[in-house]
């Protein structure tokens, strides 16, 4: 059978299935941002203040003026709300995001994420990554399965500086969908063609294998 990794809408797509009912949910840039497309039915919250908008709008459809926190073009659903920056953290810092969503260079088997500098970057900020990663209920990652030249990102330990540890409970690849249990990794779904030990290969960290492993359907 082809291997078949999943893009990234694809990835969006099937972490979005992972959202309840009624979750405020904050997403991060990149792939995350993409779960807008699939997610009707919670309140999609951006640290620049939108509160309640929906899927990113098309070249040539959007307002120029209403934007998520990563300048994408959005949408607006039924009852949305545009507040103050500070009031839009004070959601965050309150504890009231059921999940935020963000992707990572890095994740290890504890559950630690690194997700604002690489390897010989200087400068930078770790922005609002850190109150999202402290306040929301629930952290899930977004990210590919390895480096452009292949090597693991799922790993024993950090190899970068730490965004925050302990928080990760759900990583969404392009190779599967991975909880992250107090045992480390468990592979629950899986790309189309892969096998486990496939994607153990490409992974640092010892990763188990759930006794429900299923193949990844969108």
């Amino acid at each position: 059978m082809e291997k078949t990794p999943l893009n990234r809408q694809q990835m969006a797509a099937r972490l979005a299935q992972e959202f309840e009912e009624g979750w405020v949910v904050n997403l991060g840039i990149g792939i995350p941002t993409l779960c807008s497309n699939y997610a009707d039915d919670v309140i999609l919250h951006a640290e620049n203040g939108v509160i309640g908008y929906g899927a990113l709008l098309p070249k040539g459809e959007e307002d120029l003026h209403l934007v998520n926190a990563g300048g994408q073009h959005v949408s607006l659903k039924p009852g949305a709300s545009i507040v103050h920056h500070a009031d839009s953290f004070v959601i965050v810092r309150g504890g009231h995001i059921d999940v935020t969503v963000m992707g990572s260079y890095e994740v290890s088997e504890k559950g630690d994420f690194a997700n604002w500098r690489t390897s010989g970057r200087k400068g930078g900020g770790i922005g609002g990554a850190m109150d999202l990663a402290m306040g929301a209920k629930r952290v899930f990652i977004a990210m590919e399965h390895t480096t452009r030249d292949g090597s693991p990102r799922l790993l024993k330990e950090l190899n970068l500086p730490a965004t925050a540890r302990g928080v990760v409970i759900v990583l969404m690849t392009n190779l599967g969908l991975i909880d992250i249990t107090p045992e480390g990794f468990c592979l629950r779904e899986i790309a189309p063609g892969y096998s486990p030990e496939e994607v153990q290969e490409m992974t640092d960290a010892k990763l188990a294998v759930s006794p429900a492993l299923k193949e990844i359907v969108i």
